[in-house]
């Protein structure tokens, strides 16, 4: 299965992972936690929004990325969260037994994902019956960007590509719920949450560089890549402007 991180462990990304916390991204959650119960974190990062879930419960942030592990468990160390623990599993893979988490917790993690709905299913697997779910993902079709030229639009496009040449889905947002549903889950609720995650400016830079840094290995769609690269350099080099992403919070129960 073809699968990537697309926005990379750069500084700017591991800046940008490290500055969420769960009071921002993790709200629509917290009314779901309790005293006690067992919380996952899946697809954790660096596990800045992980330490704030859920603080009288016990807390699993489960990544992929060995070096992500790492800065989570050392800023748990630091933090004296005793109660939080990180491991290394795969989304379609987790080592817990069936039917044994309270929560399942996600942010920024299913648009990266190449299969979804195996990993839904995994999440309802490691969920005991009545355990709940709670998903935050980005849908850039929904996002808002003041002025949208013609070169933002085509850098765009280069940035959409990128993501699916990595195997996600860059307007995953749009069908979370329904996959949901489609996984078995009940009880599924959605809302929109507009968040200015970078300015317009710095979303500008971090489209650029990823585009020259594509640009720069053997991949596909060099010709489309470039031709976005160069819109992107306008763009870099253009006038200031507003830019909010779209989140798609879900809840849903097993």
């Amino acid at each position: 299965m073809l699968e990537g991180y697309a926005p990379g462990f750069g500084r700017d990304a591991v800046s940008m992972m490290s500055a969420r916390t769960a009071a921002e991204r993790a709200a629509f959650a917290q009314p779901l936690f309790a005293p006690g119960m067992w919380v996952v974190d899946l697809g954790c990062g660096p596990g800045s929004i992980t330490l704030g879930l859920a603080p009288e419960s016990r807390v699993t942030g489960v990544d992929r990325d060995a070096g992500q592990v790492e800065r989570a468990r050392a800023a748990a160390r630091r933090a004296g969260r005793s109660t939080v623990d990180y491991l290394v599993a795969s989304a379609y893979d987790l080592p817990f037994a069936s039917g044994s988490v309270d929560v399942a917790f996600s942010h920024a993690l299913f648009e990266h994902l190449a299969a979804p709905l195996d990993a839904l299913a995994e999440l309802r697997r490691v969920l005991r019956p009545g355990g709940r779910l709670a998903l935050s993902t980005s849908d850039w079709s929904k996002a808002r960007l003041r002025p949208k030229t013609a070169n933002v639009d085509a850098a765009l496009r280069g940035h959409y590509l990128l993501r699916r040449q990595a195997g996600g889905n860059p307007f995953a947002g749009r069908v979370i719920a329904e996959q949901c549903a489609a996984a078995g889950f009940t009880e599924v609720v959605s809302r929109a949450r507009y968040r200015s995650d970078m300015t317009y400016r710095e979303l500008a830079k971090y489209v650029e560089a990823r585009l020259e840094a594509a640009l720069k290995g053997e991949g596909r769609d060099r010709d489309q890549l470039a031709s976005a690269a160069r819109s992107a350099w306008m763009w870099t080099r253009g006038g200031d402007g507003d830019f909010s992403q779209c989140w798609v919070e879900v809840t849903a129960t097993r």
